[in-house]
């Protein structure tokens, strides 16, 4: 292995110029090597155990530490709720329908105003809502221009990724933090420009000179000698200016770079609603921008599935979604917190006679939201 401050002045960099760490082998750098621009080679990574499938240019989420807490059993579900919601009165249906139509420029206000309702429907539905909101962690081979941190390469020995301290936000909120890992980091010489801080200008190909913009290098302008290029057809590269070389933007003219393990954490709140089916013929997705009346919410390490609820569909929705989701996110991340919510969507179905026919309408959420696909009175408007 090399050593913390490997270093050697204008050689050119080798494919081992990051050093292999433990716990951390198979992280690779995401620049190109000099030269030849080649991938690393799979075998200069060795198999480290928690860290099999790493590869080349990272290896995905490194899967956690196995959890302190036992996976949660079943438990009864609350009591004594109120699991009614009032029905919607008919001056507040029509209301609600009023302000649908008057949004639509093309609807007719003949339905709202001429319209009898003759019935109303209750269709109130259940939606269980799981939040599981986990820690993700990945590593691969990192650099920056060095400018002068030390270089703490096996001072001591690395941690391992998952003892990296790393503050997390607010609970279910997502975030993304990336961390130099402590006793990973080495001085080497920039591979890009090969220690001399400058590489050649692409813009100019290094000639310090490009076509004139002005006459398209023709240096002819109106059957005239181009003035802004005197009749040569090039002119001096601003990217550059006419040097031909400028500063290396990989070292940012530093000459050195400091390699380190770099650790992305990652933060995310998964989230999977599940509305029971409710008869109503108003599309399910339809409810995904509505609220409604809030049940029950707990949350904890880890949630315990829901029983007792009067629609039994919730009980099977909770103990499937929480099984689902420590299988599928415990085995790549950290889960870190669990909450649970059950809430009653009102939803009406509002049947109306207007000229000697049936319609209907339908308002649903706390919001008093209206769904109305088939509405009899519209007119085609053409905007000139």
């Amino acid at each position: 292995m090399n050593s913390a401050a490997a270093y050697s002045p204008l050689m050119p960099t080798s494919a081992n110029t990051f050093s292999s760490v433990p716990f951390y082998e198979g992280n690779v750098s995401a620049g190109a090597m000099y030269p030849p621009v080649m991938a690393p080679q799979a075998n200069m990574f060795g198999n480290v155990p928690g860290y099999e499938g790493t590869v080349p240019g990272g290896g995905g989420f490194l899967p956690p530490p196995m959890p302190m807490e036992p996976v949660a059993s079943s438990q009864p579900g609350p009591e004594n709720l109120e699991w009614s919601i009032p029905s919607l009165a008919e001056d507040e249906a029509r209301e609600a329908f009023n302000k649908f139509v008057s949004s639509h420029i093309c609807y007719s206000e003949e339905p709202v105003t001429q319209g009898v309702i003759t019935s109303m429907d209750p269709f109130n539905t259940f939606r269980y809502r799981l939040e599981t909101f986990t820690e993700s962690r990945s590593t691969e081979w990192a650099h920056k221009p060095h400018e002068g941190e030390p270089a703490d390469f096996y001072t001591q020995p690395a941690p391992r990724p998952w003892e990296v301290q790393a503050t997390p936000p607010k609970l279910f909120s997502d975030h993304k933090m990336k961390i130099r890992v402590p006793y990973t980091s080495s001085v080497k010489e920039c591979y890009t420009c090969h220690a001399t801080g400058i590489e050649q200008c692409t813009e100019c190909n290094g000639c310090g000179k490009k076509s004139c913009w002005v006459c398209n290098g023709t240096g002819v302008k109106f059957d005239a000698a181009c003035s802004h290029c005197n009749g040569t057809g090039k002119e001096s590269c601003s990217k550059c200016n006419g040097r031909g070389k400028k500063e290396c933007q990989t070292c940012k003219g530093k000459r050195q770079l400091l390699t380190y393990i770099e650790l992305k954490v990652e933060w995310k709140n998964n989230v999977e609603d599940h509305v029971v089916e409710h008869n109503s013929g108003l599309k399910t997705d339809k409810l995904s921008s509505v609220n409604g009346k809030e049940l029950f919410k707990n949350s904890q390490n880890l949630v315990y599935p829901l029983f007792g609820f009067p629609n039994p569909a919730v009980s099977q929705t909770s103990e499937r979604l929480i099984k689902e989701h420590q299988t599928k996110y415990g085995q790549t991340s950290r889960i870190l917190q669990q909450r649970q919510t059950v809430e009653l969507i009102p939803i009406t179905r509002v049947n109306y006679k207007w000229k000697d026919n049936t319609h209907a309408y339908y308002v649903y959420g706390k919001e008093h939201k209206v769904n109305a696909d088939n509405y009899p009175a519209t007119c085609c408007c053409v905007i000139l």
